[in-house]
């Protein structure tokens, strides 16, 4: 089969730019979209050398709060996998010992790498790396009417998926898309399959005071909220937006003066 590939380039030679070939393949499952308020779910990871899998890496993991029934039906992770997982705060050392220095691939993988900055700034970490968009490349490489979706641009170039919208397996997958782009629309074009700077930028969540957490509490239990969330697990942050969210659908405790003044969040 042919494929036609449509961005038209000269090579840049001499530029300084090299095809990436040893990377990390990494994908994420998460609660939602947006690193500042959603949570992961599971982490899958492929640790590539010279083009080839040399290890992976995979773990559940605990987001401390329910996750969406949208989400259980598109991923199929349910509570029940994750109530006995570790916290991301657990294992982000493993996570990032697993990188090593390695630049990043994934499909769309500025939105797992956001993800990641959030966890590593809340433990007080930092994360900077280099990273490759193979979603970014088959909007360039791929026919115009073609979807360019994970799982429609595996179709494409005839790439089976084990599980899709599971970690591991998406890993892997943005993996074997990314070298088939390489061998079918590489030549002249090694500019596009070098590594660029990922830039996200993210802000430590709040620690959630003790007077925060008993006014939650104080609210769920006058209103009869039933939630499953675990309030010590939650950031100040995240106490805040359900604090508010509860006063603006419910009301304030009569009788009470606790209005507890919150920074905002920015």
């Amino acid at each position: 089969m042919l494929y036609p590939c449509g961005v038209r380039l000269r090579s840049k030679r001499g530029t300084g730019n090299m095809v990436a070939d040893s990377y990390v393949a990494l994908d994420l499952e998460t609660t939602g979209i947006g690193a500042k308020k959603e949570k992961i779910t599971e982490i899958g990871m492929a640790k590539v050398i010279e083009g080839k899998i040399v290890s992976t890496y995979h773990t559940m993991v605990n987001p401390y709060r329910p996750i969406p029934e949208h989400i259980v039906q598109l991923t199929g992770i349910d509570d029940s996998m994750v109530q006995d997982a570790p916290g991301m705060e657990e294992i982000l050392d493993q996570v990032l010992d697993f990188m090593e220095d390695l630049p990043l691939l994934g499909h769309q993988v500025i939105f797992d790498y956001g993800f990641l900055v959030q966890a590593a700034v809340n433990q007080n970490r930092t994360l900077d790396k280099e990273g490759i968009d193979t979603l970014k490349l088959c909007r360039l490489l791929m026919p115009a009417e073609e979807k360019k979706n994970l799982g429609a641009a595996c179709r494409y170039f005839g790439i089976e998926q084990e599980k899709a919208h599971r970690a591991l397996s998406d890993a892997i997958s943005a993996h074997l898309l990314y070298q088939k782009l390489m061998e079918v629309c590489g030549t002249g074009r090694e500019d596009l399959f070098s590594a660029k700077k990922l830039q996200y930028r993210a802000k430590k969540e709040r620690t959630a005071t003790k007077r925060q957490k008993e006014h939650l509490q104080d609210l769920l239990k006058y209103h009869r909220i039933n939630v499953t969330v675990q309030v010590e697990h939650m950031s100040g942050n995240e106490i805040s937006r359900m604090i508010d969210r509860i006063i603006f659908t419910y009301g304030r405790i009569p009788g009470t003066l606790r209005e507890t003044k919150q920074t905002p969040d920015k």
